[in-house]
């Protein structure tokens, strides 16, 4: 099994849509790359935490590439977007790709070269080693499945696409 941290805005959605991708095998929500030991989701929303809401990604290679995660985690996020996505606005919401494995560096950097000539700007996406990452409380793990219709920037018709994608046709 292979680890990724995404960053795409608020994590509720980020986490229902990336779950259901084949191959993920599992999804936990919390905070990363912070200067804060283990802040609760009150302290990263209102203190100068530093912290992401941030996806971390457990998934079976043999299944789905890291490219083709990458490539479809990139649907969900406007990559232009400083702080921003969705009506969620602040420095937790930034959008990044955080790695455990520093050969996947390679792959997160050809995917964004990929996304920036494909959007014909400059994105805001950032890719770089994970430094901390803490999970967030309870309520906030598997949040969509618990409260269906919650609130969500991700569309629900892309959540539930998920579901039904070859994740090879994304290598």
């Amino acid at each position: 099994m292979k680890e990724i941290y995404l960053a795409g805005g608020c994590y509720w959605g980020v986490e229902k849509y990336i779950s259901n991708l084949k191959g993920v095998v599992s999804t936990t929500v919390g905070f990363a790359n912070g200067n804060t030991q283990a802040p609760t989701y009150k302290q990263v929303c209102t203190e100068n935490t530093g912290h992401a809401e941030t996806v971390k990604v457990v998934y079976d290679q043999a299944i789905i590439s890291l490219r083709a995660l990458l490539r479809l985690f990139y649907k969900i996020i406007d990559p232009t977007s400083v702080d921003r996505q969705g009506e969620d606005i602040g420095r937790q919401y930034r959008t990044g790709v955080y790695y455990t494995d520093p050969a996947d560096a390679t792959v997160i950097n050809e995917t964004l070269t990929e996304l920036e000539a494909a959007v014909g700007s400059k994105i805001a996406v950032e890719a770089c080693p994970l430094e901390n990452f803490y999970d967030a409380e309870e309520y906030h793990q598997k949040y969509l499945d618990k409260n269906p219709g919650g609130y969500c920037h991700v569309p629900f018709g892309l959540i539930a696409w998920a579901g039904t994608v070859d994740p090879g046709e994304f290598d």
